[in-house]
């Protein structure tokens, strides 16, 4: 009589096993690589784009600085600057006479502005407002039409005025400063004769700009304005990925407005 089949013989079976644990140790191997492959892809993405964004953060920011108020901490770890709130003309501004208030050019659009007067910021320090100088006590600019009268808290002289007749409006000076893996944006803690000191230590004055920044890789430098050409803000930072380590550098030039 004949045998209609047999089944699998047990070296069979074990061959069968075999090769599927094979099979499926380089599906998991495969899937595994092209995962992390996505991670790092995404991870490398990611900061890119942070890298973009505080680029450009600290680049609009310089460009609204007033001119020669740039400076960078010996170091090259801290960058500080004066803002401008505003701009316009002088009309009867008295130079080289005590004075509390000017006539100017309103604001467009009806504007007001209030900080320290500025004329001429190549004339003096920026950073030691005195009775005399390029800088002004406090001051206000009223909204108007046409001519203001800008008021000053206390009697101030102006010893240099502009080719111009330009003044700017300045505000609360802001510094950049890496602290470990953290590059830190201070405000609204006064001007100081030398840069970093008295910064604020918490929030509202301290705000986080950057994180995951590889320690003391934060640079400034800063080449001056000549009648040549603006003033340069060069600066570099580098961020890592905490998860593999690996690590992105950016270096940026940003060009300061050289208007007198």
């Amino acid at each position: 009589m004949r045998r209609l089949g047999r089944g699998f013989t047990l070296i069979e079976l074990v061959m069968v096993i075999v090769l599927l644990a094979i099979v499926a140790t380089i599906s998991v191997r495969f899937v595994t690589l092209s995962t992390l492959g996505a991670l790092d892809t995404s991870a490398r993405q990611q900061r890119a784009l942070s890298a973009a964004i505080v680029s450009e953060q600290i680049s609009r920011e310089l460009r609204d600085a007033l001119p020669t108020s740039v400076r960078a901490s010996s170091d090259g770890r801290c960058l500080e600057w004066l803002p401008i709130v505003a701009a316009s003309s002088y009309l009867d501004l008295t130079i080289g006479a005590v004075i509390d208030e000017f006539t100017a050019v309103a604001l467009p659009g009806g504007r007001s502005a209030s900080g320290r007067v500025v004329v001429y910021p190549y004339a003096g320090n920026l950073y030691a407002p005195g009775a005399s100088g390029p800088v002004s006590p406090p001051a206000t600019l009223p909204a108007g039409t046409d001519t203001v009268t800008v008021t000053l808290s206390s009697p101030h002289q102006f010893t240099s005025g502009s080719p111009q007749q330009r003044f700017f409006v300045m505000g609360s000076p802001v510094t950049l400063c890496q602290v470990a893996g953290k590059l830190f944006r201070y405000r609204d803690y006064g001007i100081q004769s030398t840069i970093a000191t008295s910064l604020p230590a918490s929030a509202p004055g301290r705000e986080v700009l950057a994180t995951r920044l590889v320690p003391d890789s934060v640079s400034f430098t800063v080449t001056p304005a000549s009648l040549q050409r603006a003033g340069v803000v060069s600066f570099a930072f580098t961020l890592q990925d905490p998860r593999s380590g690996e690590t992105t550098a950016v270096s940026q030039e940003v060009q300061i407005r050289n208007v007198p």
